[in-house]
């Protein structure tokens, strides 16, 4: 098994591309290791010190680290934990626990910009952010306000908010009249 790596523009971010499926479907964020309990592969990642978060895609692992942990130092032992686990023929994810689209549920009277707004961010912006090794998933809608959930590498990413402000936030704005702002939250 040979897994590559892609630098992210998040610098605490390693992108992990073990060159088989790691999520059938969705995505899967673990920003602390109790969040990881449900995922075997989660939870060695993890057990490597240092690391601070994990998230899943289609075809790739990202791993956050800490600040104080040079990627000289974890990157192997986090690369022999993802080999050892495909390894294993451990599934990634607990039987009881799948993933889902990432988008919150909205009830209420702007369900129809709510839907424009899901599928915009499903065909233009979730697949280019998965490409930096994270996601950004709906979170809300309010008052022409767009609240919009990162993940893996996108969380604490130095651009973030430029991603946001600049791109996601004109790219709604331009197709969604009623869309004014796009805010993240935590």
């Amino acid at each position: 098994m040979f897994i590559q790596t892609e630098s992210t523009p998040n610098p605490a971010t390693l992108k992990f591309l073990p060159g088989q499926t790691v999520l059938e479907m969705g995505t899967a964020d673990f920003p602390t290791p109790e969040a990881g309990a449900t995922s075997p592969l989660a939870q060695r990642l993890f057990a490597v010190e240092g690391v601070t978060g994990v998230f899943f895609g289609t075809d790739f692992v990202t791993v956050t680290k800490a600040d104080t942990v040079e990627w000289d130092h974890v990157k192997p032992a986090l690369l022999g934990a993802i080999m050892e686990h495909f390894q294993s023929g451990e599934a990634v994810m607990a039987s009881d626990h799948q993933p889902g689209s990432g988008h919150a549920a909205h009830d209420g009277e702007d369900g129809e910009i709510v839907g424009q707004i899901k599928e915009l961010l499903d065909s233009r912006v979730r697949p280019a952010v998965a490409q930096d090794g994270g996601d950004i998933t709906f979170h809300g809608f309010e008052r022409g306000v767009v609240y919009l959930h990162m993940q893996g590498a996108c969380a604490g990413c130095p651009s973030s908010t430029l991603t946001l402000k600049m791109g996601i936030e004109n790219l709604l704005r331009h197709y969604i009249p009623e869309v004014t702002e796009v805010r993240p939250v935590a």
